[in-house]
């Protein structure tokens, strides 16, 4: 039996570059129906981590925060799942991410929420959340939920994102 979520596993991001490359190296484990929920600070490198999402993935750009659109969609350029990039910070609650009707689209997209804590989990069960803290380096602590997010083999490759000497435990 798998639990519902795994210990956190946290990863140290010196650079805004370093940030991009783990979402660039996530995007590795990702496939349609995966959903990330992204927490932090504004300017905690969110929108930073998605632009390197994307471009592992493939998708059609420019990655730019969606805070006034809300969602916007990204298709793929090489056949994978496009990439929905949403921004929940200044919805009300349950109800407006719920008027979003992304649950049309979950099971065929990689989807991003940012601010999306509290809300966006109603979409799936499985979902990885990805907490960005600091001011100079940023740390990004990496939570599985759901059968598809705590099982060994996703533990094993989402510590192994941090490579062999940027993993903080």
């Amino acid at each position: 039996m798998t639990p519902d979520h795994a210990e956190p596993h946290a990863i140290s991001l010196p650079t805004a570059a370093s940030t991009q490359d783990l979402g660039r190296r996530l995007a590795g484990l990702l496939r349609a129906g995966d959903l990330l929920l992204l927490t932090g600070d504004l300017g905690a490198g969110k929108t930073t981590l998605t632009q390197g999402l994307a471009e592992g993935l493939g998708v059609r750009g420019p990655i730019t925060s969606p805070t006034f659109v809300i969602a916007r969609v990204h298709p793929s350029l090489v056949g994978g799942p496009r990439l929905v990039h949403v921004d929940a910070y200044r919805l009300s609650g349950a109800l407006d991410f719920d008027d979003l009707d992304l649950d049309a689209t979950v099971d065929e997209s990689v989807t991003v929420v940012e601010w999306g804590h509290g809300v966006a989990e109603l979409l799936s069960e499985d979902y990885l959340e990805l907490e960005l803290t600091g001011e100079t380096t940023r740390t990004a602590r990496l939570t599985g939920h759901g059968q598809r997010w705590a099982g060994p083999d996703v533990l094993a490759a989402v510590r192994d994102l941090a490579g062999p000497t940027r993993g903080m435990g």
